[in-house]
């Protein structure tokens, strides 16, 4: 009886395995959760002016690129923190026409000498059909040649012009292959990015460095349509940032035509004189236009996170995160709209005071989703 339990149990034992492999097998793998940001439904405070969010970007930035191919034969070198030597990258500063890098310039050398060989030999032809067609003339002119062999010389004085020239673009041509060997600086500004080292093999159109003039910086925000007539070109703006004390000054000096298809924003730029550097790239900023005033205490909630309502042709929707943590579910819901308030939009109906949107990826889920929120 013993025998006959123990080979009951171990076929028993086998069964559940070969179960519990096939449910493991069965099992799908892990869906990969889209990440979000949220922010919470609340209140714009009464008297709270028309303030908006801005980024700063350099009012010219450009990708500097090759024209003449070859490898890189040298870097700019620049002072490090170490007391060497290194290559100048993201960060340095340079002046207007500094050589960043040299491609090797051998071959662009050769071509300039069999220009200037070929331009010789051309000019050493003219000169003897110049000679040919002088002596050609003067008997033509005794009635000692006759008029076809005039004509034939004046062809070939003729042609040996043209090769002239011809030799001297070649010339020229050659000389301007050698000067794009080098890579210089279009105006004084910083590196912002570096993508070639000794021995890269480049060519036409192959972006060597970026660089960006920061003496002068733009704040980018976005204005609702309701307010974009207080926007106007030269408009004087007072700027702040948390990373930079003090106020700056600055001008509207583009207004976009269009909105944004995806926000519904105008985008505005506003330029700031920036001599000291302290305003850079990616900071963020915070300016206000002339605006009415709230006449009270409205619920609002970032513009980003309305969507259209799928269920209503002309309704929005938000999407409302529920749950604790940072996996929480999207749930999609209708609301009413009110006015826009710089880069807010009052709720007059379908939300609380203490719920999340999400304001990130909101048109990237569905209802029930389960999403990853983000810093």
């Amino acid at each position: 009886m013993k025998h006959k339990h123990g080979a009951l149990f171990r076929v028993l034992t086998g069964v559940v395995s070969l179960g519990l492999s096939a449910c493991n097998q069965a099992n799908p793998q892990p869906k990969l959760l889209i990440p979000v940001r949220t922010a919470q439904v609340g209140s714009i405070d009464v008297g709270n002016a028309l303030r908006y969010s801005a980024s700063i970007a350099p009012y010219t930035q450009v990708d500097l690129a090759f024209k003449s191919n070859g490898y890189v034969e040298s870097v700019l070198q620049v002072p490090s923190a170490n007391g060497g030597r290194r290559n100048v990258d993201q960060g340095d500063w340079v002046k207007k026409d500094t050589v960043l890098a040299v491609v090797s310039r051998q071959d662009y050398l050769d071509k300039v000498q069999q220009a200037d060989a070929q331009l010789s030999r051309a000019q050493a032809e003219y000169v003897k059909d110049k000679l040919s067609f002088d002596r050609t003339s003067a008997l033509y002119s005794s009635q000692s040649a006759t008029k076809p062999e005039l004509d034939s010389a004046q062809a070939q004085l003729d042609s040996a012009t043209a090769a002239v020239s011809a030799a001297k673009a070649q010339v020229s041509e050659a000389h301007i292959a050698l000067d794009y060997c080098s890579l210089a600086a279009p105006f004084d500004g910083w590196i912002v990015k570096r993508s070639v080292d000794v021995g890269s093999l480049v060519g036409p159109l192959t972006n060597g460095f970026s660089i960006a003039d920061t003496q002068t910086v733009k704040a980018v925000f976005g204005v609702p349509d309701i307010y974009i007539s207080r926007a106007r070109i030269g408009q004087r703006l007072a700027i702040t940032t948390d990373a930079a004390q003090g106020e700056f000054e600055g001008r509207v000096t583009t207004i976009s035509p269009a909105a944004d298809p995806k926000s519904r924003v105008f985008s505005v730029d506003v330029s700031i004189q920036n001599p000291h550097n302290f305003l850079k790239s990616g900071m963020i900023a915070t300016l206000s236009i002339p605006g009415k005033e709230l006449a009270r205490a409205v619920t609002a909630i970032p513009i980003g996170s309305v969507v259209r309502d799928p269920q209503r042709q002309d309704g929005f929707a938000v999407m409302v995160a529920q749950g604790q943590g940072s996996v929480v579910t999207a749930r999609l819901r209708s609301v009413q709209l009110g006015d826009a308030y710089g880069n807010m939009i009052a709720v007059t109906g379908g939300l609380n005071h203490g719920e999340n949107v999400i304001t990130t990826g909101a048109s990237m889920v569905k209802d029930g989703d389960q999403v990853q929120i983000i810093p």
